[in-house]
C-alpha cells in the first residue's frame, strides 16, 4: 500500500515583470567578479541592501518583506538576487522569487514560485499551536509501519513534535494561514526522521509534508576510494582529519551512536586507514576525500565556495548506528552521515553518494526545491547529476566514473546499481520520460525524467560505450539527440538551479529555466541551446 502525505507543487515558476525599474547600481568592483565563465559569488549584502526598494518596485504591499537568501553575479555585472518572502513577519512557504537585474540596476525579469498577490483575511489562527502540533503528529503517526514499496523505509517511531510555527502557505497557489510543525522520529532502517508538516491554521487540513533528512534511498554495501591524497591538520605530533583549506571540514567517528557530533579522527601518523573495513579509519578516508572532492568540484567548476557558498566546510560522520544501510545529509547540523551497511561490513562511503548527499545542501541553499511532486524529483535528480559529476571530477582508478548511481554500494547484492541515467526504467521503478502523473511517484523515481535529460544532453541518444561502460539511451519521440558533453550540461543545470529555479519549479519550468541558462552561457541560437530543447523533447517535456 502506498500512502503519501504531500501536496504537489504545480505552479508556474516564471513571471515577467514589465517595464524598467531603476535600482541602485552595483559598484564596478563587485560587478566584474573574476573567475569562471559565470562566477558564483555570495554578495548577500548587495541582495539584503536592495530588499526594501525591490519590494516596493515590485509592487509588494507594505506588509510583505523580502529576505535575501542568495545572489549570483555574472562576469558582465548582471545580477540574480534570490529572496524568501514574509507577510506581516510570517514566512511565506512557496513565496520565493529571483530578481534578474541588468548591469545598470534595472530589473529585466522575475522568476516567482507564486505568481499572485497575498491577501489574507486574518492572521488569527482558528487552531492554537498545540492543537496544530497534535494534528501534525497524528498525521505522521498514521504512517508508522507503512512503506510505499519494499525499497522504501517505513516510519518506525514518532518521538514528538517541536512547537508549531505560524506561516503563510502559498505553494499550491491558494494562499492561506497555516502552521508548520516539525515531527521527529526514526525510520525502520534507523535513519532519523524529521518531517516538516504544514496544516491549515483554521481547519487543521494537511497541506504538505516532506522529510527533511534526505537520503540516497536505501544505498548500501560501501566502497573504498583507494589510495588518495588527504589534507589534514597537524598539532604537535598529532594529526587530525580536519581540512582548514576547505572551510574546516572534518570527519568524526560516531562509534555506533545515532546522535551527537562524534569524535574527531586523530593519529600520530599522517597515513590513514589500510583499505579494510576492520580499520575504522578506512571509512573515514572515504568520507574525508568525498567531502574534499565535492568541495573542489563546486569550487573549480562553478566558483562556489562550499555548500552554502560561504566558505564553511561540512562535517562528515561515519560509523552511524549499527548495521545502518544508508547515508544522509542533514541541513540542521550541516553534516554528512554514513552507516556501516549490512553486518557493519560495508560502509556507505561511495564518492557518488558523498556528492549526491552534499548536493542536497547546495539545492537547499539555492533553489530550495520542495521535496515532493515534480519539484522533489528535480531535487533528487540535481543530487544524482552533481553526484555523478563529482565522480567524474575525482576520476578514481578504484571507481571509474560512469552514469550509474550507487553502483559501488551493491545495494541489491547482485552487482546492479541503484539507478541508471541513460535509461532510468532499468531499475523497474523510475520514469524514462514525463507524463501527467509522474509527480505522484516517489521522488527517487520521478527524478528519472531529469536524469535521462541530463544523460541525453551530455552524451546523446543511442547505443555507445563510454569509459568502459555500455549504454543505450532511447528518446520518447524517437528523435536522435546529439550531446554537448557532461561539462557543458552541468554548467547549464547549475546555472538554472542557482539563477532560475524556485521552490515550486516543475518539469515544464525546468525546461524553461535550462533554456534560459543555455542562452546565457552559449547564446539563444547556439548548438547547446538547441541540444537542451532536443533533450527535453526526448523525455517528453515540450
Amino acid at each position: 500500500m502506498k500512502r503519501k502525505l504531500t501536496a504537489g507543487a504545480v505552479l508556474s515558476a516564471t513571471a515577467l515583470l514589465a517595464g524598467v525599474i531603476q535600482i541602485a547600481a552595483v559598484p564596478a568592483a563587485q560587478a566584474a567578479a573574476p573567475g569562471p565563465e559565470l562566477q558564483q559569488t555570495s554578495p548577500l549584502s548587495l541582495a539584503a541592501g536592495q530588499s526594501a526598494p525591490l519590494a516596493q518596485a515590485l509592487g509588494l504591499p507594505g506588509q510583505e518583506r523580502l529576505v535575501a537568501k542568495d545572489a549570483v553575479v555574472d562576469r558582465d555585472g548582471t545580477r540574480h538576487l534570490r529572496y524568501e518572502r514574509t507577510y506581516e513577519g510570517l514566512p511565506v512557504l512557496g513565496g520565493d522569487l529571483v530578481v534578474h537585474q541588468r548591469t545598470d540596476g534595472s530589473v529585466a525579469s522575475v522568476d516567482r514560485a507564486f505568481d499572485g498577490r497575498l491577501a489574507l483575511p486574518t492572521l488569527t489562527p482558528g487552531l492554537a499551536a498545540n492543537q496544530a502540533g497534535e494534528k501534525a503528529t497524528a498525521a505522521v503517526r498514521a504512517t508508522v509501519g507503512l512503506a510505499a514499496d519494499e525499497d522504501e523505509a517505513a516510519l518506525a517511531r514518532v518521538d514528538g513534535a517541536d512547537a508549531a510555527e505560524l506561516v503563510v502557505w502559498a505553494a499550491d497557489g491558494n494562499p492561506r494561514l497555516a502552521h508548520r510543525t516539525v515531527v521527529r522520529g526514526e525510520r525502520a532502517d534507523g535513519t532519523p526522521s524529521r518531517q516538516q508538516v504544514v496544516t491549515d491554521a483554521t481547519s487543521g487540513e494537511l497541506l504538505s509534508t516532506h522529510e527533511e533528512i534526505q537520503t540516497a534511498s536505501g544505498t548500501g554495501k560501501g566502497v573504498n576510494v583507494g589510495t588518495v591524497p588527504l589534507t589534514t591538520t597537524q598539532s604537535g605530533s598529532t594529526y587530525s582529519l580536519k581540512d582548514a583549506s576547505r572551510g574546516g571540514q572534518s570527519t568524526t567517528d560516531l562509534k555506533g551512536a545515532t546522535s551527537g557530533s562524534g569524535s574527531l579522527f586523530t593519529s600520530t601518523s599522517n597515513s590513514w586507514g589500510n583499505g579494510l573495513v576492520s580499520n575504522r579509519q578506512s571509512a573515514a578516508v572515504d568520507a574525508q576525500f568525498g567531502a574534499a572532492a565535492t568541495w573542489d568540484f563546486y569550487k573549480n567548476t562553478f566558483g562556489r565556495n562550499g555548500i552554502k557558498n560561504n566558505g564553511v566546510g561540512a562535517a562528515s560522520r561515519v560509523h552511524y548506528g549499527s548495521a545502518y544501510v544508508n547515508a544522509f545529509w542533514d541541513d540542521s547540523c550541516f553534516c554528512m552521515t554514513y552507516g556501516d551497511g549490512a553486518g557493519n561490513t560495508h560502509p556507505l562511503t561511495a564518492i557518488d553518494v558523498s556528492g549526491h548527499e552534499m548536493s542536497h545542501g547546495v539545492t537547499s541553499a539555492t533553489a530550495g526545491l520542495n521535496y515532493s511532486g515534480e519539484s522533489g524529483g528535480l531535487n533528487e535528480a540535481t543530487s544524482d547529476i552533481f553526484g555523478t559529476m563529482v565522480e567524474w571530477y575525482a576520476n578514481l582508478p578504484a571507481n571509474p566514473p560512469n552514469y550509474l548511481i550507487g553502483e559501488k554500494i551493491n545495494i541489491f547484492g547482485n552487482g546492479k546499481p541503484l539507478r541508471y541515467m541513460d535509461k532510468p526504467s532499468q531499475d523497474g521503478k523510475s520514469a524514462d520520460s514525463w507524463y501527467s502523473g509522474v509527480g505522484n511517484l516517489d521522488v527517487h523515481y520521478s527524478s528519472g525524467v531529469a536524469n535521462h535529460f541530463f544523460y541525453l544532453l551530455s552524451e546523446g541518444s543511442g547505443a555507445k560505450t563510454i569509459n568502459g561502460y555500455t549504454y543505450n539511451s532511447p528518446t520518447s519521440n524517437g528523435a536522435k539527440v546529439t550531446g554537448i558533453g557532461r561539462d557543458k550540461a552541468a554548467k547549464v543545470w547549475y546555472r538554472a538551479l542557482t539563477v532560475y529555479f524556485t521552490s515550486t519549479t516543475n518539469y515544464k519550468a525546468a525546461r524553461t529555466g535550462t533554456l534560459k541558462a543555455a542562452a546565457d552561457l552559449y547564446g539563444a541560437t547556439s548548438a547547446e541551446y538547441k541540444a537542451v530543447a532536443a533533450a527535453w523533447s526526448g523525455v517528453n517535456v515540450n
